[in-house]
């Protein structure tokens, strides 16, 4: 058959097609297809037909074949690359979509599906290149607004995403998703009234959207309104109670006000669903939960995939060169008064400045205390980098040739894990600020010590280990202690009893452990428990849970904020600290041994649970380890009736807490620094990360 024919049987199949004859058109192009089975007209129309009789695959094959020849028509392309998109095939989508744009010219709903794959590979600005040449096509469409605003928050440009959410909105009033997502960004700027006034018009828009309620308890808890907070979670896990991440924060807002109902269930729940891959809870509260690094580990690689996967945009490291110095770079939102600055910021100021140029990427508030002062002193570079996307703080520490990238912050509050994801530098360490596994491929190395990573869960960590040959923890030496003497009157606390103390955390504190701690006040007359508590409810609630185990609500005595220094002589009344598990204390537990009082711990498995046994063998008291319940509450009660054994740890102490390697800053720091140099002469010489062992040291006095 001529073409002339065939070209006359297609125009009568088109007839047919548009003319809803769909049967007569379909016989036309079998038999025509029997002639050229790869005429792509053909096959485009057929593949339509397929389409609307619910035959999908068939629907993908024909197009497929009509896009494989050249004379292909951008409307098939567009097709094919939009059922690609629904398919989840991005690369593929994004081949057949920008084939159909470079046939057409201009072709608005293929830019618009090209903006939505690069979306989802993770390319936002290419994705929103795309939807602002939409735009410039169409200034009236409520979805583009929202769609670039979308993408400005991904970018982190959180005002230029606000702006494009408001003129949504002015195009659509009710649309939810604008509103929702304008709340979101405004709770990422702090702007937390703002963001709750959003999440209520939702909530009245559309009261079944659990997402809104899910926002507004996140917004409550840090405003820490805790009790609305929960109140919103639950109404959030009662409209979809299998909402992405919603049920571990509601069961981490009730620990921080110790309300443990239902505690066991929950936990028995953390446990069934993260072997399963389902998206239950942050990994930073599985740490309070579970002593199972390799759950732990588990929790953690389900968030990394869903909230920070490996993304390409940046491309592959060019192999960097070897400098004079080697460029080690660290990252936190903590560069202030906070836990871990007054712990590291010695390390910044002794290293070796010959050696390494020293910077620091500050994406937090100055709150312009004196640590700050002196840690924006200790570094050869202090960048602020605050205002600034993710991917542009990657690609400025490429720029700057970093070498090694040390991310302080890991899943804790305010950390930026979207700038690893892009690799802001050829090796990228987690340590200190998150004890545990981030559970990603794009984190080379965690520092640890035999301690806290014992060889037998050593597969339960994504990263290779750095076992520092002492303990893991940086400490600062300079931290002064007040000369003010507190007497037990000044605290609240009774003159003649003994004083057992926990200064962690409220979360911290789970139902196994206060038993014992109420174990052991039952067992030693006059005692008295000295707690933190952020909120009032938490200490109603220990108050309640103490009274159910038969001890006297007033043995539960709170103490108020001090400053620094004040904080650490208050230690001094107190006679021995009792360590939470699973979630040891970190800085707490160095701060009592710094201030000369003991801390009896209870070690476990995961990193968090063994940080107090790291801590008290570099310290050189592992008497005070214990590893079960018993041993840990009879170990409390036997110092506590036997003043002189007490006495003697506290004298040895005394002795080792400047001689023993957890309080030596300067040895520490040249364990870390060797370090460096051995991943940093890994790298240069193009071998794999692999597990690096530290021999000690030896520092001149």
């Amino acid at each position: 058959m001529n073409i002339s024919k065939i070209n006359h049987l297609l125009s009568l199949a088109e007839n047919y097609f548009h003319n809803n004859n769909y049967y007569l058109s379909e016989q036309i192009l079998k038999h025509i297809l029997t002639i050229s089975p790869s005429h792509s007209k053909a096959n485009e129309l057929l593949s339509y037909i397929y389409g609307n009789k619910g035959d999908l695959d068939s629907s993908y094959r024909l197009l497929e074949l009509s896009c494989s020849a050249k004379e292909c028509s951008p409307e098939a392309l567009y097709y094919l690359g939009s059922a690609q998109l629904k398919m989840g095939l991005y690369e593929k989508a994004v081949h057949s979509l920008e084939k159909s744009i470079k046939k057409a010219g201009i072709f608005y709903e293929a830019l618009n599906n090209l903006g939505t794959a690069y979306g989802c590979l993770g390319k936002i600005k290419q994705s929103l290149s795309c939807y602002q040449k939409c735009l410039r096509l169409n200034s009236n469409s409520y979805e583009l607004f929202f769609n670039i605003g979308k993408c400005f928050s991904d970018l982190q440009c959180h005002y230029k995403a606000l702006d494009y959410y408001s003129r949504a909105l002015k195009l659509k009033p009710d649309f939810v998703e604008a509103w929702s997502n304008k709340g979101n960004t405004l709770h990422d700027t702090k702007r937390y009234v703002e963001a709750l006034a959003h999440f209520d018009k939702v909530i009245q828009l559309k009261p079944d959207f659990a997402e809104a309620w899910f926002n507004k308890a996140i917004t409550l808890h840090d405003l820490k309104r805790y009790e609305e907070a929960l109140y919103h979670y639950d109404t959030a896990l009662r409209i979809k109670p299998d909402l992405n991440w919603l049920f571990g924060d509601f069961v981490y807002t009730k620990m921080i006000i110790c309300d443990w109902s239902d505690i066991n269930n929950s936990i028995n729940k953390f446990q069934r669903k993260i072997p399963s891959n389902e998206k239950i809870t942050h990994p930073f509260a599985s740490l309070a939960f579970i002593d199972d690094p390799l759950l732990h580990q588990q929790s953690a690689k389900i968030f990394a995939q869903d909230k920070y996967p490996l993304n390409p945009t940046l491309g592959n490291f060019n192999k960097l060169a070897t400098n004079k110095k080697i460029r080690l770079a660290y990252f936190s939102a903590d560069f202030k008064n906070h836990p871990v600055s007054r712990l590291t910021v010695e390390l910044f100021e002794l290293h070796d400045k010959n050696i390494f140029e020293i910077y620091a990427f500050s994406y937090g508030i100055n709150d312009h205390s004196f640590l700050r002062l002196r840690l924006s002193l200790a570094f050869n570079h202090f960048i602020n980098v605050n205002n600034m996307p993710d991917i542009e703080i990657a690609q400025l520490a490429r720029n700057l040739q970093i070498d090694i990238a040390v991310d302080l912050g890991g899943y804790t509050a305010n950390s930026r894990n979207g700038i690893f994801s892009y690799r802001a530098a050829p090796i990228q360490i987690n340590y200190l600020g998150y004890p545990s596994t981030m559970g990603s491929d794009y984190f080379d190395y965690i520092i640890a010590d035999k301690f806290v990573i014992p060889q037998r869960f050593h597969t339960c960590y994504s990263e290779k280990i750095i076992y520092l040959p002492n303990s893991y923890q940086a400490n600062d030496t300079k931290r002064t202690i007040s000369d003010k003497k507190f007497t037990k009157q000044e605290l609240n606390l009774p003159e003649d009893s003994f004083i057992f103390c926990c200064f962690n955390n409220n979360y911290k504190i789970q139902p196994t452990i206060f038993d014992s701690w109420m174990r052991i006040l039952n067992a030693v007359d006059d005692s008295v428990l000295f707690l933190y508590a952020e909120n009032d409810r938490a200490k109603e609630n220990l108050k309640k849970e103490a009274q159910i185990r038969s001890v006297h609500p007033s043995r539960l005595v709170f103490g108020t904020f001090l400053t620094s220094a004040s904080y650490l002589s208050r230690y001094q009344v107190c006679d021995l600290f009792l360590d939470t598990h699973p979630y040891n204390g970190g800085t707490t537990s160095s701060d009592a041994l710094w201030a000369g009082l003991p801390v009896l711990t209870l070690s476990g498995q995961s990193f968090v649970s063994r940080m107090g046994a790291s801590l008290l063998n570099n310290i050189g008291i592992p008497e005070l380890i214990t590893t079960n319940q018993n041993d840990y509450e009879s170990l409390a009660v036997d110092l506590a009736l036997n003043p002189k054994k007490l006495a003697e740890i506290k004298q040895k102490l005394s002795q080792n807490r400047l001689v023993k390697p957890l309080f030596n800053s300067k040895l520490f720091t040249k364990n870390l620094e060797s370090a460096f140099l051995r991943v940093y002469e890994r790298y240069q010489a193009n071998l794999s990360p692999d597990d690096i062992y530290i021999m000690e040291m030896v520092v001149p006095e």
